[in-house]
């Protein structure tokens, strides 16, 4: 084979290679171009998807002066039903909290005793903490109560993030008037959320951090929640254990059971 012929059988593989290669990020940024909010939303919501969910969390409430830590053990049954026992400190251990539906109660070891309380509960900062009962057992369904648009790009706990901005249905009946999510390229996972009221004021921001493999799904194990215009205030909650689709009869989540539960 002369020199000419062989460098043209080189140049034209050359071309082959290179076709092939734009070719292959064309098909790549065609894939991720067509992804819409809905359909982020949904990969990140199916990230946790699981008929029922059982995990040991610790919460650290930090104010100007003071500290406390709670740890907690929490079980849930699809959307509808929670049920959280407190393990420590020892002041406040096996204080039981439980959604049944629409019902919320509150069991009181001390005067053995349980509460019906109102179902605004959950969404409302729960035991000093700056988080709700709904943002700890995340009963919120996203893509059901908001409409979501996808406006961008931002770098959240050293992950790529889809930026989405949702705004309530108006056949919702939910709290915020805005969030703003910040979902993970690679994993969806739900790495920021910031909470914004009905005239549009930031209230609180949620990030995300401490990726790890948990119950065979990879999720963020960490979670500080941070309220807006409140210096040295934070709530951070981290998941020790957590395991996915562990069978739990329906009785589990009952008044009468409250008594009964333990770690």
């Amino acid at each position: 084979m002369n020199i000419r012929k062989k460098n043209s059988l080189s140049e034209l593989w050359r071309v082959k290679f290179l076709g092939i290669a734009v070719l292959s990020c064309m098909a790549i940024s065609m894939t991720t171009a067509t992804l819409t909010a809905e359909q982020i939303l949904s990969k990140a919501e199916q990230k946790l998807a699981a008929s029922t969910m059982v995990a040991d969390m610790t919460i650290t409430i930090q104010r100007q002066k003071w500290t406390k830590v709670m740890s907690l053990k929490t079980w849930a049954k699809g959307t509808e039903y929670a049920m959280a026992y407190v393990k420590g400190p020892e002041k406040d251990k096996g204080t039981v909290y439980l959604k049944a539906e629409n019902d919320v109660y509150n069991y009181l070891p001390k005067i053995n005793k349980t509460i019906k309380l109102p179902a605004m509960l959950l969404s409302q900062n729960w035991m000093g903490t700056d988080m709700s009962t709904d943002d700890l057992v995340k009963l919120t369904q996203i893509t059901k109560d908001y409409d979501a648009k996808l406006t961008g790009s931002e770098t959240v706990s050293g992950r790529g993030c889809y930026k989405i901005v949702l705004t309530p249905k108006s056949t919702a009946d939910v709290l915020w008037g805005q969030l703003i999510l910040s979902i993970d390229k690679k994993d969806y996972i739900q790495l920021k959320t910031q909470f914004y009221d009905e005239d549009m004021e930031l209230v609180n921001t949620m990030v995300g951090s401490s990726i790890k493999v948990m119950g065979g799904k990879t999720i963020a194990s960490k979670m500080v929640m941070t309220p807006a215009g409140k210096p040295g205030q934070k709530t951070s909650v981290v998941y020790t254990t957590m395991a996915f689709n562990t069978p739990i009869s329906q009785s589990f989540f009952t008044k009468s059971n409250m008594p009964k539960v333990k770690p």
